[in-house]
């Protein structure tokens, strides 16, 4: 081969990664293996969204965003609940909040019953959702009977254990029938006792919906587990601690959320139970009793919607600080699960 030919063949370059050659001319830059294009979003794709989401966000800005907005400008002022707030009194509202050992006993009430609330009804809502998990007889019955308390209205529930408690009710008339007259108590001005009465009370009515959620998680949990653990020799009670409850956690911790929101904001049962005033002698009553006493009975408006702002302030920490110490693993599963 001569010179001329030698210089005229010419070595084709490897083409360098993320090129590929079109007629083996023209390089055409292709995306990294294992990294996806971005693509923008199209504006039929947005005014989908806008669309979906904009009337729900529409009802959260003026049913939750604007009410909480509109109480915390109220409560800077002495306001009466007409005309316009003039009477600017900063935080004087705030102050007084915290100074009124009436609201610091009512907080405590709070904190009593989200501690009893888990205390009692988690425990006695999983027994009674692994008893009927199990094939037993009359197992429907049972389960519309715990939960029909749930759905039956605060009013009708308050009015009729109002009525059963009171010093001439049914429970003690039932009491000394039975020869238990030491045993007659007065269930709900008796400060020793009306707490409990009232966790009773919660207890029997709220457990019907932790147990239908416990229920429901108990679904999810595959049967081969159980089966694989009984075969290995594993005792019923062993099974539903190291398989059972582990795998109900997620479900468990829901619901000890909802509780807690639930128990800070307690109102209807302990005002139509102990009504406004007599909560507070009997030791039952809550922030949300102490802010209709004190806000509209009282025609202070301005300190009502203060005691508002405090209380929506306490269950947002609780619900914040429960969300990162407890639901943490929880959420952070979920996202991973929906990025993989």
């Amino acid at each position: 081969m001569s010179d001329t030919q030698h210089e005229s063949v010419r070595l084709a370059p490897d083409p360098s990664p993320g090129l590929t050659t079109v007629g083996g001319d023209t390089p055409v830059v292709s995306p990294p293996a294992g990294r996806r294009t971005r693509r923008g979003i199209g504006w039929p794709a947005r005014l989908e969204i806008a669309l979906m989401t904009g009337p729900t966000l529409v009802v959260f800005l003026s049913f939750v965003i604007l009410p909480v907005a509109m109480a915390a400008y109220y409560g800077f002022f002495s306001w009466q609940g007409y005309g316009p707030a003039e009477d600017f009194v900063g935080f004087r509202n705030y102050l007084l909040i915290f100074e009124d050992s009436t609201f610091l006993a009512a907080l405590r009430h709070n904190g009593i019953i989200v501690v009893l609330s888990l205390l009692l009804q988690g425990p006695a809502a999983v027994l009674l959702a692994l008893l009927l998990n199990r094939q037993i007889r009359g197992q429907t019955l049972i389960r519309v009977l715990i939960f029909v308390p749930y759905v039956i209205s605060e009013v009708v529930v308050g009015t009729g254990w109002s009525l059963m408690l009171h010093g001439d009710g049914v429970v003690n008339a039932v009491l000394g029938k039975i020869g238990l007259g030491w045993l007659q108590s007065e269930w709900l001005s008796d400060p020793k006792i009306a707490i409990w009465t009232l966790m009773g009370i919660l207890t029997w009515k709220y457990i019907g919906f932790a147990v239908i959620l416990f229920l429901a998680g108990l679904q999810g949990i595959p049967e081969e587990l159980t089966e694989a653990a009984a075969i290995d020799g594993a005792s019923y009670w062993q099974i539903q601690r190291r398989i059972t409850l582990p795998l109900l956690g997620p479900t468990i911790r829901i619901w000890a959320f909802l509780s807690m929101i639930g128990a800070l904001q307690l109102f209807d049962l302990v005002y139509i139970i102990w009504g406004q005033y007599i909560a507070d002698t009997a030791g039952t009553s809550t922030m949300a009793t102490y802010m209709v006493a004190n806000g509209r009975t009282a025609g202070e408006y301005g300190y009502g919607n203060a005691v508002a702002v405090v209380l929506f302030v306490v269950s947002l920490v609780a619900a914040l600080f429960y969300q990162r110490f407890v639901l943490r693993r929880d959420t952070e599963g979920a996202i991973t699960g929906g990025r993989n």
